[in-house]
């Protein structure tokens, strides 16, 4: 039964979403229409879980519809492989090979109220990876602020040189390492490439420019974003000119807490922004940093770590 498959979502279903009736659709006095399963369109959405939403029907027909009544499509579609997901993600923390701080702990950006962010890389067993269900990219805990990433997934992002990503294998806070987890760790120069001056460059003018715009129409800043905008910078420019990732932030601790705690103006930030970014140039012409990351170690990584899961090895 459908009921016994799905939970109503606290979400609310978007205009043009295709759902499944859970009910049968009746018309006018109370003739059958519809039997349980029919597929509609949303064509309003309520603003809230007290309201109803109106679906339309193949026939042309609408009716106005409380939201327990209604599966969406997708969801109906992979119930199956999304309820055997669920109950797979807590087995699946056992197969974490590397776990590490990040966040203003790691930043010593830290106070007495501050959060631990956790993040790092799970290896799932062979027969879940081979699976019709197959495993999901991240396991997360918002409650704790954990986060782990499927191998491949972090393997593939950390080629991108994603920020986020970097700083795992650069923290000073490492929790947990296997074996393979140090062999990852070994492999983080292998990451590094020019392809950081784009990265990191380009989301901090995107972000600046969102930052700019909100001021100017609500005049207020959000300052923590802008002092790690700032501190994004000011790690790229040492990746281009050392060859590592800086996480700590060291000597910019004051001026960065200072930011992030709304004593500097948002145009004496703005001038050091353009300041940074006309030295993240320079770095650019200058580095030592390949042109692209090596993507044949780390393929032949993400080859031996599945090796190692389809051997029937833990993850130790």
């Amino acid at each position: 039964m459908l009921e016994s498959i799905f939970t109503a979502s606290a979400a609310i279903i978007p205009i043009g979403t295709q759902v499944v009736s859970r009910v049968p659709i009746k018309g006018g006095h109370g003739r059958a229409l519809h039997p349980i399963g029919v597929v509609g369109v949303v064509v309003t959405s309520p603003v809230d879980h007290e309201h109803r939403y109106r679906v339309r029907f193949p026939d042309g027909f609408e009716a106005f519809m409380p939201r327990h009544e209604l599966v969406i499509l997708r969801d109906f579609q992979l119930g199956g492989m999304q309820h055997t997901g669920t109950a797979l993600e807590h087995d699946l923390r056992r197969h974490v090979i590397f776990q590490c701080v990040i966040g203003s702990r790691a930043y010593g950006l830290d106070h007495a109220n501050s959060d631990t962010d956790r993040r790092g890389v799970y290896l799932p067993p062979a027969d879940m990876q081979w699976s019709l269900y197959g495993v999901p990219e991240q396991l997360e805990d918002p409650e704790n602020q954990d986060c782990y990433w499927e191998i491949k997934k972090f393997l593939v992002m950390a080629l991108k040189a994603n920020p986020n990503i970097l700083e795992c294998l650069y923290s000073p806070l490492v929790e947990q390492a296997t074996p393979l987890g140090r062999e990852l760790v070994a492999l983080r120069e292998a990451f590094l490439s020019r392809l950081v001056y784009q990265t990191y460059n380009g989301y901090v003018l995107s972000q600046f420019k969102k930052l700019g715009q909100d001021m100017r129409n609500t005049g207020a800043v959000k300052w923590k974003h802008v002092m790690h905008l700032i501190r994004l910078l000011l790690a790229g420019i040492t990746t281009l000119n050392e060859g590592r990732v800086p996480v700590r932030v060291e000597r910019h601790r004051d001026e960065l807490m200072a930011i992030r705690d709304g004593q500097r103006k948002w145009d004496d930030v703005d001038q050091w922004r353009k300041a940074l970014h006309e030295e993240f140039n320079a770095a650019a012409e200058k580095t030592a940093l390949p042109e692209r990351p090596d993507y044949e170690r780390a393929n032949a990584f993400l080859i031996k770590a599945r090796r190692h899961a389809a051997g029937g090895a833990d993850a130790s």
